[in-house]
């Protein structure tokens, strides 16, 4: 255990480029780390309580017995996975640079920032991928087994990415032009859209298969475009992403509308859903912004930093 009596941790939201779906499937996504950070707080106890106080609610309890908490689920079921291995209790608070709400992988940057400071707390001494292994198992624990990891891997290593599930692969890639990224305004969480898109799916399985191919053909161009600066190339790429997130059942009118007026404005190369989609946000390559636009437009830029430690 460290003889430190604070912890401090933090991790980057992230974006996905390129890749939703397709990346459960076999293929390589492309996602980002952000400049927008989740930030913890951890003071050792002299006893086995837990408690934690974040945004979304607060919480106590022991060690010995963590109940589920559906505000806090991600957080409780990562000091449950690690509580054989902490020397004693814990007071954590949580800070966030943006809303939940929104379409920068919070979970997966909370569980990020939390597995790197139980590491230090249990003096575990984990290697980045024996954290994203810890980490991965959380969200998998709480998402019944869904979730592809990319966004945990943005947030933990950090900059630009390339990734695949299995077998694994982790490709730093070199930095982007300028993003935007625009919410809609809702969303749909990403087990459900998962489920309704594996449902749709057994109805046209050899169609589906076939939509896999052709995202996994366009992530496989777009890193090639990524890796020689090409940044009409990858817009393009980007465009025809979208049509195939729109053949897959994931877009909508609003989503729709908020892509086409993004993609008239000069300068920007290329807009597509960012995530799961069914609401959620749009991430466009350039930084144009047209008038009257009624949705919110969220500040991002890449960055370098993955998950830190601080003691």
């Amino acid at each position: 255990m460290s003889d430190c009596s604070t912890i401090r941790a933090s991790a980057p939201g992230s974006i996905m480029l390129m890749g939703e779906h397709a990346v459960l499937r076999g293929a390589r996504a492309i996602a980002c780390a952000v400049d927008s950070y989740i930030h913890l707080t951890l003071i050792p106890r002299e006893d086995r309580q837990v408690s934690i106080q974040s945004a979304l609610g607060a919480y106590s309890a022991t060690l010995d017995q963590l109940p589920e908490s559906d505000d806090l689920s991600f957080v409780v079921t990562a000091i449950r996975h690690w509580a054989g291995q902490l020397p004693a209790g814990l007071d954590l608070r949580i800070e966030s640079e943006f809303s939940h709400t929104v379409g920068l992988g919070s979970s997966a940057a909370v569980v990020a920032a939390l597995t790197v400071a139980l590491d230090r707390f249990a003096g575990t001494d984990m290697s980045r991928e024996q954290q994203f292994d810890a980490a991965l198992r959380v969200i998998h624990a709480v998402q019944n087994g869904r979730g592809s990891g990319t966004d945990l891997a943005a947030s933990l290593y950090g900059g630009l990415i390339a990734y695949r599930v299995e077998p694994r692969e982790l490709r730093p890639l070199q930095g982007l032009p300028p993003l935007s990224l625009w919410y809609v305004g809702y969303k749909m969480k990403t087990p459900a859209v998962l489920a309704l898109v594996e449902q749709r799916s057994q109805r046209f399985p050899m169609l589906y298969a076939g939509l896999d191919r052709l995202m996994a053909d366009c992530c496989a161009q777009a890193e090639a475009a990524i890796d020689s600066s090409d940044w009409d190339a990858l817009g393009e790429l980007m465009n025809i992403y979208q049509g195939l997130m729109d053949a897959l059942g994931v877009n909508d009118a609003n989503l729709s509308e908020l892509i086409y007026r993004l993609r008239a404005e000069q300068g920007n190369r290329g807009a597509k859903i960012s995530g799961s989609g069914l609401g959620d946000c749009v991430v466009v390559l350039g930084q144009k912004a047209p008038d009257n636009l009624a949705y919110q437009q969220i500040p991002v830029a890449v960055s370098a930093r993955g998950a830190v430690v601080e003691l």
